[in-house]
């Protein structure tokens, strides 16, 4: 545990958010950070951020991995198997394509840094379903299952019920519990974490 300048102990986290381009990983992480969602952006090689942020009673700095987008054969980069603590990985719920990229990215966090780590799985643009969806809630929801990884949807655009913070409070809560530091819930027999 580290301890703020103004002597406030905090826990550090790291996270890596991945996936195809264009699926909102800049968004997400904007909208988290700075509370804004940008209006236009270049394409993202690599940002890397700090926030502050309040969970579970404990006061954390997560340092955030804003990753390029993964292409079937990129590169793993190097600083996203480094001391992560746990991946977002983000698909857009009307790009099929980047839904089923995270397989391909699945396998080289699981090569590059074993299985045993806190994956949240993000189905983002949830403003568009209506619209343009082509991947059904349910496929998102199959794969976490088959990964033992937690689902969500969300819109960083629109960010209702304070979504963004929801991924990030998610993925910690997973981050925790593998640790040891939380324990997962039981409810009905069924673990919640």
């Amino acid at each position: 545990m580290a301890q703020a300048p103004n002597g406030q102990n905090f826990l550090q986290r790291r996270i890596a958010v991945m996936g195809y381009p264009c699926v909102g990983k800049s968004s997400i992480t904007m909208r988290f950070v700075f509370g804004t969602f940008p209006d236009a952006y270049d394409t993202t090689i690599e940002d890397f951020h700090e926030k502050s942020h309040k969970f579970n009673g404990k006061n954390y700095k997560l340092k955030i991995t804003d990753t390029a987008g993964q292409q079937e054969y990129s590169l793993f980069p190097r600083s996203v198997t480094l001391d992560i603590d746990g991946y977002v990985m983000v698909y857009a719920i009307n790009d099929r394509k980047s839904f089923e990229i995270l397989s391909t990215i699945y396998d080289k966090i699981v090569e590059n840094v074993g299985e045993n780590i806190p994956i949240l799985i993000v189905g983002n643009k949830q403003d568009l379903q209506h619209s343009s969806r082509t991947v059904s809630q349910a496929e998102g929801q199959k794969l976490a299952q088959k990964w033992n990884a937690v689902f969500m949807e969300s819109s960083a655009k629109d960010n209702d019920n304070k979504d963004v913070i929801k991924i990030f409070d998610t993925i910690l809560r997973s981050i925790e519990i593998s640790k040891g530091n939380i324990s997962a819930e039981k409810k009905d027999g069924c673990t919640i974490a």
